[in-house]
């Protein structure tokens, strides 16, 4: 792992405990767990929050649905192409190296986005220039995913692991709410250069953060804390059930890009709503889903029921995305009035239903690969979780042609009810 702390007194190679310091190790931890919510929530705001701006990167951009699906597409390629390196990396370089590479980089990029890829009133950025951007963008953020979530692993216990990464994985929400509440108002108001910049800049002060609180937890620490300590099982990319696990994750985040990414756009098109109502209700998906992440850590690591959950969560997410899809077929049939109110409300409700079991699936799969693993298991899952931020973007457009927003909602609906057996049965 990283060097270790400098204001923890460790020094490579020492083992025995300085006076004080299972209270500084105790401490330090929570700021361990702030720096992995920062650099998740700036991340989330870019990956999430970008496709918040879809309407008006779709004006900006001169883009069709198509080109609009390509270009948010490559955001996700970039992540599930680097996720697994960045993984295998984390774990023999350490978690402090991979995420001060990785974050401080995107912001650079990022900043860099903002002097060459924002159109103006003179130059419009080419389709495939604005996806390279962006998959470069994608490239770079991969990093935070397994350094973050193996930092947690070496300074949790296992009793507490569970609330601890699901509090992690309220930074998702988080920084997706946050960029669907101010994205497409700077992106209205002060163009795509304000939207870049304030990522860019997000990410620099996270990244200064991580630089100076995130260290190796003490070497004095025992083997339920380390991050050197004995896998559950195989390796993991030998590990039938983290396989399992990271498949399942995968499948169950179809449904929930296809939120992320075209509910703006179906709440403007299908349901004629202003950019009003569609932040408020892309807010509230995001903080819906917060507050279940940090329920959910704590619900089940009390109960020691993380398998089952998972597969509840599936099942909720059929029944939710199945009404979506009911709402919108009654369309054609029942006065609008009627089911505007209902539509925003349930797509809520469909979205906090399929974004509330992250944490609970990360803990499980990092306990199964073991803690010196976790960087590798986590980069896995997550290369499952954006290639659906690839390809679902790509494929909403066609299915709008061929069965318009009951099939979209239908389909999300499929992908949940197949991620349900993939999920392990309790034990």
């Amino acid at each position: 792992m990283s060097a270790a702390a400098t204001d923890l007194n460790c020094k490579p190679g020492i083992t025995a405990a300085p006076a004080g310091a299972p209270a500084r190790r105790a401490n330090h931890r929570w700021k361990v767990l702030g720096i992995a919510v920062a650099a998740n929530a700036c991340f989330s705001a870019t990956f999430s929050g970008i496709p918040t701006t879809a309407v008006f990167m779709r004006s900006g951009y001169h883009l069709g649905n198509g080109e609009l699906g390509l270009v948010l597409g490559f955001l996700g390629l970039g992540v599930a192409l680097s996720e697994l390196p960045w993984g295998l990396l984390t774990d023999r370089w350490g978690d402090r190296r991979v995420l001060l590479t990785g974050l401080g980089a995107t912001a650079a990029w990022l900043l860099l986005m903002t002097l060459l890829v924002v159109p103006t009133s003179a130059y419009v950025p080419g389709v495939m220039l604005l996806a390279a951007s962006l998959l470069v963008t994608g490239l770079l953020g991969g990093s935070v995913n397994g350094s973050s979530g193996r930092a947690i692993m070496a300074w949790f216990r296992e009793g507490e692991r569970g609330f601890a990464m699901s509090i992690r994985q309220t930074a998702v929400p988080l920084g997706g709410g946050l960029g669907a509440l101010t994205l497409p108002s700077l992106a209205s108001a002060y163009g795509f250069a304000a939207v870049f910049g304030f990522l860019a800049a997000a990410s620099a002060v996270s990244t200064f953060f991580a630089w100076r609180w995130l260290h190796q937890p003490p070497a004095h620490e025992d083997a339920d804390h380390a991050v050197t300590a004995a896998p559950a099982g195989p390796a993991p990319l030998r590990n039938l059930d983290v396989w399992r696990i990271a498949t399942a994750i995968g499948v169950l985040c179809f449904p929930q890009v296809a939120v992320l990414t075209f509910a703006s756009v179906f709440l403007h098109d299908f349901g004629g709503m202003g950019t009003t109502v569609i932040s408020a209700s892309l807010a509230a998906v995001q903080v819906g889903a917060m507050v279940m992440r940090v329920w959910s850590g704590r619900f089940t690591d009390r109960r020691g029921n993380r398998r089952s959950f998972l597969r509840l969560c599936s099942l909720l997410s059929v029944a939710a995305f199945t009404v979506l899809a009911a709402l919108v077929l009654a369309s054609a049939i029942m006065p609008a009035p009627m089911l505007s109110p209902a539509i925003p409300v349930v797509l809520v409700v469909a979205g906090v239903c399929v974004s509330s079991w992250h944490g609970v699936a990360y803990t499980e799969l990092a306990t199964l690969a073991g803690a010196s693993h976790a960087g590798t298991a986590l980069g896995l899952a997550n290369s499952f979780v954006f290639v659906a931020f690839f390809l679902v973007p790509i494929a909403i457009p066609g299915l709008l042609v061929l069965w318009s927003w009951t099939g979209v909602w239908l389909a999300a609906s499929i992908c949940a009810l197949i991620a349900w057996p993939i999920f392990l049965r309790p034990a």
